[in-house]
């Protein structure tokens, strides 16, 4: 170290200023903690080199008409977000899980469910689009209703896989309020396969979608099935359908990545039975059909997670890293294409019962710093955080 970073750094500590190492993880709230629930955020780097933030804020979730869905954007590195604007919020009726991507076209995509009868079942997929985002909130040029048809692959897939479920309730490590919980959801779930409003309702995003060169890809779960799907579009968004469900024991709010191979990767929720695991799927067929889900080596307690691949090859992971509680919130990163994990950081912590942090977002930025915002919450106050890092703080 030089004489004079020396003295620099000496001069800060006289200061009582805080020393952060280059690529150390820097990070605000967006706006103050408040006493309303602001939950699940999705951020995207705006072209520009500024980003966006949107999230759903209310009295409660899916039970409350005043949830919408708010947005804030960061237009200096390291500056004060703006004041929260309106970004969506259908009168009477709740508007939930945002899911943000920017086309190749420079347009903002927004995904989410309108919850139409106070249950997530009754989820109505929208999807809008924005060419003039960049100031102020969006305006939507594009404000419709996404339909999805499942249908006999779906109950097909479905008739065979739900039987096997049965197998579950006869396991001596079930509680009995547990054991009861999944026979009743077994039940109503094998009634609801042949409803076609149930099952064309109720698909909701969470994590990013994946616009790739040859097709678009909308990761969505349903929570009356407990399964996840793909929406597919090989005309840029004009048009979608529904993939072969993502069967499994409770995987929900899927994320997307994609091997050398072609191989497509769905991790999951884990909103099952212990052990509790990220679960996995894999796609041959360019997300056509999947394998049915199976447990990671990655803990989850039953919470959003996000994998993202970076330009550089590597796989990132951020998500609580319990199989119990949202105390903890880590990044893993993986060089063999999240089939093992060298590196784990924790970028938040608290003692159990005494802070919250979860269903994170998370975006590699043009100049190679990793990007995300979750939400958190302590002593009855919540926010969304944003922080940023280097993958040599990672590997350090």
């Amino acid at each position: 170290m030089s004489f004079r970073v020396a003295a620099l750094w000496a001069w800060l500590l006289c200061l009582g200023l805080p020393l952060v190492r280059a690529g150390e993880p820097v990070s605000e709230v967006v706006f103050a903690p408040e006493k309303k629930h602001n939950h699940a955020s999705c951020l995207v780097e705006q072209p520009d080199g500024s980003w966006f933030v949107a999230w759903f804020r209310g009295s409660g979730e899916r039970q409350a008409d005043d949830v919408g869905i708010l947005g804030s954007r960061q237009r200096r590195k390291g500056g004060a977000w703006e004041k929260p604007f309106v970004v969506s919020d259908t009168d009477g009726f709740p508007d939930c899980n945002p899911s943000l991507a920017v086309a190749p076209d420079g347009r903002l995509w927004l995904f989410h469910p309108t919850i139409l009868a106070n249950t997530w079942e009754s989820a109505l997929l929208r999807v809008k689009v924005a060419k003039d985002w960049r100031r102020g909130a969006p305006r939507w040029e594009r404000n419709d209703v996404l339909v999805l048809r499942p249908g006999a692959e779906f109950d097909a897939a479905m008739s065979a896989h739900l039987p096997k479920l049965q197998d579950l309730l006869q396991r001596s490590d079930l509680k009995a309020d547990e054991r009861k919980e999944a026979a009743e959801f077994l039940e109503a779930a094998q009634g609801h396969i042949t409803n076609r409003l149930y099952r064309r309702l109720g698909w909701m995003p969470r994590a990013h979608p994946v616009f790739a060169p040859d097709r678009w890809f909308l990761p969505l779960y349903h929570d009356g099935f407990s399964v996840s799907l793909v929406a597919l579009s090989d005309d840029r968004g004009a048009t979608w359908r529904a993939s072969a469900p993502i069967v499994g024991a409770g995987n929900v709010q899927p994320c997307l990545t994609r091997r050398r191979d072609g191989t497509i990767v769905a991790w999951m929720r884990d909103n099952g039975p212990p052990p509790k695991r990220l679960l996995v799927s894999e796609s041959k067929d360019h997300g056509e059909t999947w394998t049915s889900a199976v447990d990671s080596e990655i803990p989850n307690p039953g919470s959003g997670a996000e994998v993202v691949v970076l330009r550089d090859g590597t796989w990132l992971f951020i998500g609580n890293d319990t199989e119990e509680g949202r105390h903890s919130l880590a990044v893993w990163m993986s060089d063999d294409e999240g089939r093992s994990w060298r590196w784990r950081r924790n970028v938040a912590r608290a003692e159990e019962g005494k802070g919250s942090f979860g269903y994170p977002s998370v975006v590699e930025a043009r100049d190679g710093r990793i990007h995300a915002t979750w939400s958190e919450s302590a002593g009855g106050l919540e926010t969304i955080r944003h922080t940023r890092f280097d993958r040599e703080w990672l590997r350090r």
